[in-house]
This record gives C-alpha cells, sequence and structure tokens, in this order.
C-alpha cells in the first residue's frame, strides 16, 4: 500500500482550545484513516513550521486525497500538505526510468 507523509499546522484558535484542553488525537485520526482503507504507521507532535507530523498507508491517491480534504475541511488546521512517499526499490526504479526518458535539459549550448 502507498505511504505519504502528511504534515499539518494548527490554527491559532486550535492552539487554543488543545493548550486549555489537552487532547490526544491519535485515534481520532486512525479511525479517519482506516474508514479510508488506509493505516497509520504513526502520529508526532513536532516543533517548527508544522506541529503535526504522521505517516499513513492508503490505497491510493484518491484515498489519501480524501483524507487530506476531509481533514482540511475541519477547520483546525491552518495547512497542510500530504506528500507521497516512495520505497526505495521504486525510487531506484523511477531513476532508471529517467535514464531512459529522452529527456535533455536547457544547456546554453547550441
Amino acid at each position: 500500500m502507498p505511504s505519504y507523509l502528511v504534515q499539518a499546522s494548527y490554527s491559532t484558535d486550535a492552539l487554543r482550545l488543545l493548550i486549555k484542553r489537552p487532547e490526544d488525537r491519535t485515534d481520532v485520526v486512525r479511525k479517519a484513516v482506516e474508514k479510508l482503507g488506509g493505516k497509520l504507521v504513526g502520529l508526532w507532535l513536532s516543533f517548527g513550521d508544522q506541529d503535526v507530523v504522521a505517516i499513513i498507508e492508503m490505497p491510493n491517491n484518491v484515498s489519501a486525497a480524501g483524507l487530506a480534504l476531509a481533514i482540511g475541511a475541519g477547520g483546525a488546521l491552518k495547512s497542510t500538505k500530504t506528500t507521497p512517499l516512495l520505497t526505495i526499490d521504486e525510487g531506484l526504479a523511477a531513476l532508471k526510468k529517467a535514464a531512459t526518458s529522452g529527456y535533455s535539459a536547457i544547456t546554453g549550448r547550441r
């Protein structure tokens, strides 16, 4: 099953509510992921631009997009980003495909 990196930042209002009443959102996220046919691999709080980082497995891009849309529509996040992840084998296969693509870069030479 394809893996995805999900990064999210809470809105100011959501952070205010979480500070007032801390809540572990892992089960809420897990249930939503599973309802769309996926698996929550892990969920972490983080420093920096992102408040939450998750690794999820989803059946396909449509399911991953559905989850991202549902979470985004909830209003608790000021931003969210979902990044498809490749296994090492998939990355190697992509590199091999790139070598056979016939693409030529702009070089400034004629």
